[in-house]
């Protein structure tokens, strides 16, 4: 297990402390103040928590940020709110302390379980006394008595003002337990936070002023109903996301481990295949099923005999008929995946060419399918950039190149002109992955001109060009 570096240590040991000086405060209030609403709200919240650990209420891996994640990544979950409506009920010392049940009792992953639980309550209490105090100082004397309009604008303002302080602390926990950039280390929490707790504020102000209505604290209870189906609903879309993933990533895994030669094409062509659909315009829900189009796009060599995959030297016309079948084979495997909608055509179709001479059906122009004609444009893109045994990666600009003298025979030109607009906005950073290093190099020639020289396998089968 990595230890927890020394910096971090320190880090959370001094959020803990002014955490606890931020809370001690409340053993001055007296019995005046009003322990009763922060003892049910601190149950509420150690309650919510105890329900999210529940498998139906969790996503996959628990949160977003992975096991693997540093201290105080656990993104805000649906017991927000009740920490929230302690900031707007309570003085500020009580509003922290509404958030340490919750903090104890949500799950701590590894490394460093309880570093994160202690990281988590200490940056849950700041946020929330920061929270109260702002609320305090921004809204009407008598909370309680005011009217809803005016508690808004003090609403917001604590919201924002919790949502700040976990991304301040989130971003130097991450900085000193992963050692991350000082300049990357805010991004993740500053992008995903300030919707989110804008939202549970809101939500946090409907439960406190429920709280002081003559309906009373059950009426407030209410207002998490829907704040749990709403995460439920999303926790349940994220489990059946990554099992999408963790499909297609399967697949990807058994194709490379029967031919190895290709190892990281199919992901660099699922990322090419996304750039050209930005370009034009693609609509983002349609991004994914093209990215899996890419990254599957030669699953079928599962059907194809190892033997032919990994022959040594030129093939036979019969064995070249035999690989001319892997998108056949590709569109039989993924046929009753139904979320992979139109990149089963993509697979299927990737091989066909404009001018009609592409296989499986020698389909032309605009009858193969649009995703088919991106992906095939990655596709041979990636090839003739990626190393290979046999020879040196070519140089960006010489395939784009390659790609435009071929665009309208082999290649649909309006793709091509899209992806090469997209790498003079974004560049192409692929990584250097050296394929089939277990091979003897390839003696035949890299192409006779016929089409692009980009074949995923030695014999240039799979991109249809001719040798």
């Amino acid at each position: 297990m990595r230890e927890l570096p020394s910096a971090a240590r320190v880090y959370i040991g001094c959020a803990a402390l002014a955490a606890a000086l931020c809370a001690a405060p409340a053993v001055r209030l007296g019995a005046a103040a009003p322990w009763a609403d922060a003892l049910a709200l601190g149950v509420l919240h150690g309650l919510c928590e105890r329900i999210r650990r529940c498998p139906l209420t969790q996503g996959p891996a628990r949160h977003a940020a992975g096991p693997e994640a540093p201290p105080g990544t656990f993104p805000p979950g649906w017991a927000t709110p009740v920490v929230l409506a302690g900031a707007f009920l309570l003085p500020a010392p009580l509003a922290a302390l509404v958030a340490v049940p919750g903090a104890l009792l949500a799950p701590a992953a590894r490394p460093w379980p309880a570093a994160r639980r202690l990281w988590h309550t200490a940056e849950l209490a700041l946020a929330a006394w920061v929270a109260a105090e702002v609320f305090r100082a921004v809204g009407p004397v008598a909370p309680a008595a005011a009217p809803f309009p005016e508690l808004l604008p003090p609403a917001l303002a604590a919201a924002a003002a919790f949502c700040g302080v976990l991304t301040a602390l989130g971003g130097g926990v991450l900085a000193l337990a992963e050692r991350r950039p000082l300049r990357t280390a805010w991004r993740g929490p500053a992008a995903r936070l300030p919707v989110t707790h804008l939202v549970h504020g809101l939500t946090g102000l409907m439960m406190a002023v429920l709280w002081h209505s003559v309906y009373g604290p059950p009426a407030a209870l209410l207002v998490l109903l829907p704040v749990h189906l709403s995460c439920w609903a999303f926790a349940q879309y994220q489990r059946e996301r990554a099992a999408h993933q963790a499909t297609v990533r399967a697949l990807v895994q058994a194709v490379d481990l029967k031919d190895r030669y290709t190892r990281g094409h199919s992901e660099r062509v699922g990322r090419a295949s996304v750039l050209i659909a930005r370009e034009l315009g693609m609509a983002e829900d349609r991004l994914e099923v093209l990215r899996f189009a890419g990254i599957l796009h030669d699953v079928g060599k599962l059907g194809v005999p190892t033997r032919v995959l990994r022959k040594e030297g030129p093939l036979t016309p019969e064995e070249r008929r035999i690989i001319e079948l892997h998108p056949e084979y590709g569109h039989e495997i993924v046929r009753g995946i139904g979320f992979l909608g139109e990149a089963r055509a993509a697979i299927l179709h990737h091989h066909e060419r404009v001018d009609g001479s592409g296989y499986p059906y020698g389909l032309m122009g605009h009858q193969i399918p649009e995703c088919a004609r991106m992906v095939a444009v990655a596709d041979a893109f990636d090839a003739m950039t990626s190393t290979r045994s046999y020879r040196r990666a070519r140089p960006v600009p010489v395939a784009v190149a390659e790609l435009r003298r071929c665009a309208g025979t082999q290649f649909d030109p309006r793709m091509v002109r899209a992806l090469a607009a997209a790498l003079d906005k974004h560049g192409w950073r692929p990584e250097q992955v050296t394929a089939g290093e277990e091979r003897a190099a390839d003696p035949a020639p890299a192409g006779d001109g016929a089409g692009p020289p980009v074949p995923a396998h030695r014999s240039g089968a799979d991109h249809g060009a001719a040798r």
